[in-house]
């Protein structure tokens, strides 16, 4: 079963990646890649704080093990934990998509994250959503950095992965500035 739902998930990231705008992505190969999408957006570098530590209301609920966006938690200090918790068959279960690293309040919070089907893989991956007022702006930075056993053939999964950031990016986005992820 965790094998099927892990295809289904890959299935559904190259799909999404297809109809996603992509960032730049770089550095890629078999061992890694790097994805950033920057943008501005119109808040407060507070605000957008604020907004990273809301994730389960801007994530989207498709790229959740359980569905529901609204089952992960996430407290934005080091060592805190980025899970998620929800019941299968009358049993608890539950994931674990990142550990905080470093928490800045009105500046950055980075997480060591394994995100969708590169939990499974030999790899680590660091995303950082960071913010900084430049000439009058605030500036969003969405970097998510993969790196791993050649074997693991990160490559391939480079595109899908740079369509779920990009999707997410999006919606952070969307969040800060209007409330609503869509």
């Amino acid at each position: 079963m965790k094998t099927a739902h892990t295809r289904a998930f890959a299935a559904a990231l190259l799909v999404l990646a297809s109809a996603t705008a992509h960032a730049d992505t770089s550095d890629v190969s078999s061992s890694g890649f790097t994805i950033t999408y920057a943008m501005v957006v119109d808040a407060e570098p507070q605000k957008v704080w604020q907004a990273f530590t809301q994730l389960p209301k801007w994530w989207n609920n498709a790229h959740s093990w359980s569905g529901q966006a609204s089952n992960m938690t996430l407290d934005a200090s080091a060592g805190s934990c980025w899970c998620e918790q929800w019941t299968v068959a009358g049993a608890p279960a539950s994931a674990v998509h990142g550990r905080v690293l470093l928490a800045l309040p009105g500046s950055a919070l980075r997480l060591q994250a394994w995100l969708g089907p590169l939990q499974e893989q030999p790899v680590a991956g660091v995303l950082t959503f960071g913010t900084a007022r430049r000439e009058g702006a605030t500036r969003l930075r969405v970097t998510y950095r993969v790196a791993g056993a050649p074997e693991a053939g990160l490559d391939k999964l480079a595109p899908a992965v740079d369509g779920v950031i990009g999707e997410q990016a999006k919606r952070l986005k969307a969040f800060i500035e209007t409330g609503k992820p869509d």
